[in-house]
């Protein structure tokens, strides 16, 4: 049996501007903290809020973008958020001020909410259906691909150039992911009436139980994304935290791949629930560290880097199977509304992540957000599998 064509000259495109989109997002994820620190002599707590308004804004357009994408012509909209989030770069550059750098920063997470919605809304309507668990495993792995390369960059010239240049590189980047996202071709999707105002017009209603699975699972996510290479430093590892986040793209790389072939044969919710223990592994682990490294400091350092491998193991074998429960329970014409509340649940999570690891590690240490992380993912699997599960069997619609 022939497959149907995945790697069209699309296809390619929108996974070429995606890897640049989160390049420039990643570049400046490990260095946003230290830079406000540095400039702004903000205190942790303070910091957390700060960068918290990025993931707020980007929550708030979410469910708006969606509905939109599915209202109107798909790529018009992701070219003008790809735009902005362009845009972004150049203002980090210019501003002078804590509020002004705040603002840029809310606009930046609103442009780069409706963007994500209208690239993974788009890579699915160019992709065959037969071929979507793999073809959104190889998009994610873009994603993954940024992570690795993204961080790494931004620590490499942190200390060594001057934070103007790490912002020049993203938006070089972002200018690069826009021009290709321009070739993209898609085909004229036809309008579709609405119904009268009520929250499913913004919201997926059958995938709320999954959302609140995934919102425990992303808290502990966003603390590690944002604070993991303060967490390195303040116990004490020496090693270059930025392969942290290169072996876990590794790890994502490797399980996205095999993952994405098992959710189109159907095994959506056993993937979900095998990336479960790896990652609630990772986070017992990750908070262990602090006490390891009081024996052996290169015990420590191998712990801390087994983790983003288990990581990036369970979070590859999820996040393409997640994405595709959310499309499974929605009809074609409220993809993109999927796509939103799959995301919006996401970055509610990373934003309670980052706002409350400041709060936990002024009053205690990292270790303790990591700690409690490892709690929250083990909550998340028991209600997956007593509650999302049964409800995703009963509700699918393909």
């Amino acid at each position: 049996m022939v497959k149907d064509k995945l790697f069209g000259k699309s296809y390619l495109c929108i996974l070429a501007a995606n890897f640049l989109l989160f390049f420039g997002f990643w570049i400046l994820i490990p260095v946003l903290p230290f830079y406000i620190k540095e400039t702004y002599s903000c205190p942790e707590a303070v910091l957390g809020a700060v960068l918290s308004c990025y993931t707020i804004s980007e929550l708030c357009i979410r469910p708006f973008s969606g509905y939109f994408m599915d209202s109107f012509p798909r790529k018009p909209l992701y070219i003008t958020f790809y735009f902005l989030c362009t845009t972004a770069f150049v203002g980090y550059m210019l501003a002078g001020t804590l509020t002004l750098f705040i603002i840029i920063r809310t606009l930046h997470g609103a442009a780069f909410g409706g963007v994500t919605v209208g690239g993974n809304t788009l890579c699915v309507d160019i992709m065959p259906s037969s071929r979507r668990g793999e073809g959104l495993g190889y998009y994610g792995l873009t994603n993954n691909s940024a992570m690795a390369l993204g961080p790494m960059t931004g620590l490499f010239m942190h200390g060594k150039m001057p934070y103007e240049q790490i912002f020049l590189a993203g938006l070089t980047a972002s200018i690069t992911g826009l021009i290709l996202a321009s070739i993209i071709k898609t085909k004229v999707k036809p309008q579709t009436k609405r119904p009268p105002i009520s929250l499913d017009r913004f919201i997926l209603i059958k995938g709320i139980p999954v959302s609140f699975s995934l919102l425990l699972l992303s808290i502990p996510y966003g603390a590690t994304t944002n604070f993991v290479a303060m967490y390195a430093k303040e116990i004490g590892i020496t090693a270059a935290s930025g392969f942290f986040f290169t072996v876990m793209a590794v790890g994502m790389g490797i399980s996205r791949i095999f993952a994405g072939k098992q959710v189109d044969r159907g095994y959506v919710t056993r993937c979900i629930h095998l990336g479960f223990y790896p990652v609630i592994t990772a986070f017992l682990m990750l908070a262990l560290c602090r006490f390891i490294i009081g024996y052996s400091h290169s015990a420590a350092t191998a712990c801390f880097f087994i983790v983003p491998l288990l990581l990036g193991i369970g979070f590859g074998i999820m996040f393409p199977a997640m994405n595709t429960l959310y499309i499974n329970l929605a009809p074609n014409n409220r993809r993109a509304t999927a796509t939103s509340t799959y995301l919006t649940a996401w970055d509610v999570g990373i934003g309670i992540g980052i706002v409350g690891s400041g709060v936990i590690a002024q009053h205690f240490t990292f270790y303790m957000v990591y700690l409690t992380g490892s709690v929250l993912c083990t909550v998340s699997l028991i209600f997956f599998v007593l509650k999302v599960t049964p409800h995703y069997n009963c509700n699918k619609l393909r």
